[in-house]
């Protein structure tokens, strides 16, 4: 079945593209979703139309949604978890926990959807995307360590230079002499 695209499909394609899928994903999804039309030739003299109105929101999104990607560039986060003795996890890090997560502590309104990564079920350093827009996916680190443990012990840290008293003046030290 051949599409006709209204809004921005992830893994598919953006407004005003024309598609085909399988049909019962456009006719059970796209369609009554309001993502879709059926590529007809009255609907397809309207893709150039669509694709232009669709370029001018995603712009204004993309505005919107820089400043909430610039907050999220290159964070890192730490999730404290029991493991066992191969490092294997009690459980896992969902991305409905580093939703939750990201939401707190940065005031951004993100869905769990949004974030892509599997369950996390091992210690380390694991890479997640955020998809904000078609075009922003920022990427967040996530630190899953062991329950009381510093979760930044491996990095340096850059110790805190003291400042030097400035000498604004040399005095010559006095000596005495024997009279």
């Amino acid at each position: 079945m051949k599409v006709l695209l209204l809004k921005d499909v992830y893994k598919l394609g953006r407004a005003g593209d024309i598609k085909k899928v399988a049909d019962g994903y456009g006719r059970n999804y796209l369609i009554p979703n309001s993502m879709a039309l059926l590529a007809t030739p009255g609907a397809v003299k309207q893709a150039d139309h669509i694709r232009k109105v669709a370029n001018e929101s995603r712009s204004l999104l993309n505005a919107e949604m820089s400043e909430i990607a610039e907050r999220l560039k290159d964070v890192k986060i730490a999730f404290g978890r029991k493991a066992g003795e191969t490092g294997k996890l009690y459980g896992s890090v969902t991305t409905q926990m580093i939703c939750d997560e990201l939401n707190s502590k940065f005031g951004v309104n993100l869905d769990r959807h949004q974030i892509e990564i599997g369950p996390i079920r091992i210690l380390g350093e694991h890479t997640a995307r955020i998809r904000l827009t078609i075009d922003m996916v920022p990427t967040v680190t996530i630190v899953v360590h062991r329950e009381g443990e510093n979760p930044f012990a491996g990095e340096e840290v850059k110790p805190v230079e003291k400042a030097k008293p400035e000498i604004t003046a040399e005095v010559e030290p006095e000596v005495e002499t024997e009279a």
